[in-house]
């Protein structure tokens, strides 16, 4: 998304571009995003809040380029602001044995409740297997720690193996 337009859906013309998003990392819910301003009173770096936009496509659209603000000002977004926990950028890290998956580099997010459903992790230039915030257990200053990959995976094969009896009861006939 870095890079992408915002229109001003009133005028609809380009006021600014997309830099980041801003992620609580309690609930992995998108409040805003960064934006650079292009033209006009609205150049530097503004903060655009999620309930101000319309729709998200090949471009952003918001309700008026009057909704950007500089985010010091927005008094509701400074214990976010603040919070030295992120999502992008964060080391991503396995509870159980400490052990690095690499950095998240890039997040997925639903458009219209604007929550983060996955986590993509890069290790030095190569990308890893996306992680579902499901797998998260907790967000701290040094990390973003999930579950055990492999282990849940084993607990779910387990489950299956758990239900072949049952089904083939379920087909065979009586």
């Amino acid at each position: 998304m870095r890079g992408m337009s915002v229109i001003d859906d009133e005028t609809q013309e380009n006021v600014a571009m997309l830099t980041h998003p801003l992620i609580d990392p309690d609930s992995g819910r998108i409040l805003g995003f960064f934006v650079q301003g292009l033209s006009g009173i609205a150049t530097g770096v503004f903060f655009l809040s999620t309930l101000d936009v319309v729709s998200i496509g090949t471009k952003v659209h918001v309700r008026s380029a009057d909704k950007l603000s500089p985010p010091e000002e927005i008094v509701r977004l400074q214990k976010n602001l603040q919070d030295p926990r992120s999502f992008l950028g964060q080391h991503i890290r396995i509870r159980s044995s400490g052990r690095t998956i690499g950095r998240c580099s890039d997040v997925q997010f639903d458009t219209g409740r604007f929550v983060v459903e996955w986590m993509f992790p890069k290790r030095l230039f190569f990308s890893v297997r996306p992680i579902a915030v499901s797998e998260i257990i907790e967000v701290t200053e040094e990390a973003i720690w999930i579950q055990d990959p492999l282990r849940l995976r084993k607990e779910k094969a387990s489950e299956v193996l758990q239900e072949i009896p049952r089904v083939i009861a379920d087909v065979t006939p009586a």
